[in-house]
C-alpha cells in the first residue's frame, strides 16, 4: 500500500492548536473523521510532534489503498463541510494549503528497509 510522509512546520504561537486538532480529530469530530478518512481511501494517519532546531514539526504518515495522486486530486477539490474545516485547520496551523498542495509539502525516500526484510 503506499505510504505518504510529509513534514508539516507549525506556525509560531500555534503549537497548542496543533494538538487541538489533533485531540478534535481523536475527540468530538471523531466519526467525521473516520468517514473523511475512508472517502480518501485512507487505512491509517498517525501525527507525529517534532521540535526541532527550526521550530516545530508535525509528521504526518498516511497509508492508503489507492493511488495517492486521484486521492490527492478529490481531497484538494473537496468542499464538503468537514473537509473544508479540516483544511482550513492545517493551513492556518501550519501555513500550508491542502486546496494547492494536498499532499502537503513534498518528501523524497531516500532510505527504506522494505525491501531488506525481504531478503532474509
Amino acid at each position: 500500500m503506499p505510504l505518504i510522509v510529509r513534514a508539516f512546520p507549525v506556525l509560531q504561537g500555534k503549537e497548542e492548536d496543533i494538538r487541538k486538532l489533533a485531540a478534535a480529530m481523536a475527540g468530538p469530530r471523531r466519526e467525521e473523521a473516520r468517514e473523511f478518512y475512508r472517502i480518501f481511501g485512507v487505512v491509517r494517519e498517525s501525527w507525529h510532534y517534532q521540535e526541532t532546531p527550526q521550530g516545530p514539526m508535525v509528521i504526518g504518515v498516511t497509508e492508503l489503498n489507492e493511488d495517492p495522486s486521484v486521492k490527492a486530486q478529490e481531497y484538494a477539490g473537496s468542499n464538503r463541510p468537514f473537509d473544508r474545516w479540516f483544511k482550513d485547520q492545517v493551513r492556518n496551523l501550519t501555513g500550508i494549503d491542502p486546496d494547492i498542495q494536498p499532499l502537503g509539502p513534498p518528501s523524497e525516500v531516500i532510505f527504506d528497509t522494505q525491501d531488506e526484510a525481504s531478503r532474509d
